[in-house]
């Protein structure tokens, strides 16, 4: 499945957030990261980060589509985490 997570949470968790968040998914832009993922674990991104956020503070929410075959992406200005290829 595909999925796009964003995150509001106090400046003290961003980082580890952002951290466990990258293991599973891609940074897109400032509190956004997308990507494909298995239904395991997102299970277990969901589990850690319950025990990094407090949830009556922070906020996670995660889109799930079940394809991408209907979805478009498209950016306006500054595409932010590209990754430059190096060869």
């Amino acid at each position: 499945m595909f999925v796009i997570l964003v995150y509001d949470v106090a400046q003290k968790r961003v980082a580890k957030v952002l951290k466990k968040c990258r293991e599973y998914l891609t940074w897109v832009q400032n509190s956004v990261l997308e990507g494909e993922i298995t239904k395991a674990n997102l299970y277990r991104l969901k589990r850690e980060l319950k025990q990094i956020i407090e949830e009556d503070e922070d906020s996670v929410i995660i889109y799930i589509l079940r394809t991408t075959t209907y979805s478009e992406r498209q950016i306006m200005g500054v595409e932010k985490g590209k990754f430059d290829q190096i060869l």
